[in-house]
């Protein structure tokens, strides 16, 4: 796999060599390794290892539905009462952050309204802030911690 610009962790393989898996800590389970997952699974770790993310507050392929149309948010971090707080969209390393990516979390958040968006490919992150009262969005310079969401 791609070495990402995300630190390393102790990652838990498994699986087959036809059909790797990579265990999700947030899934409990085993899953497919595809590129994406490889950076989802480095990105959760980052998240709860190194900005002090509670990680009983984040939920990965969360179901969503919006009109007839059914999609999944990569990740959503939840605050204590449960409300959505960010929105976090993966892609495998080789695939750029277009507009595009953009337009799909923007899309999810039509109905979670969050207050944060990420999108991340494994090599470059790029975080949001929105501001609803001024219809605006501001781009932060890093993925905050944990204690700066709320501050």
């Amino acid at each position: 796999m791609t070495t990402l610009n995300l630190p390393p962790y102790d990652v838990r393989l498994g699986g087959t060599r036809q059909q790797p898996t990579i265990f999700d800590p947030l899934r409990r389970r085993y899953v497919a390794l595809t590129p994406e997952e490889w950076v989802r699974q480095h990105f959760v770790h980052f998240l709860f290892d190194h900005k002090g993310y509670p990680q009983a507050l984040l939920a990965n392929e969360v179901n969503l539905k919006i009109g007839g149309k059914k999609m999944r948010a990569d990740t959503v971090l939840y605050d204590t009462g449960l409300r959505p707080r960010m929105i976090v969209e993966y892609k495998a390393p080789s695939i750029a952050l277009t507009q595009r990516v953009f337009e799909q979390i923007s899309a999810y958040n039509l109905l979670l309204h969050v207050d944060f968006l990420v999108v991340s490919n494994g090599l470059e992150h790029y975080c949001c802030r929105m501001d609803y009262e001024r219809n605006t969005y501001e781009f932060l310079p890093e993925i905050p911690s944990y204690d700066a969401l709320n501050g």
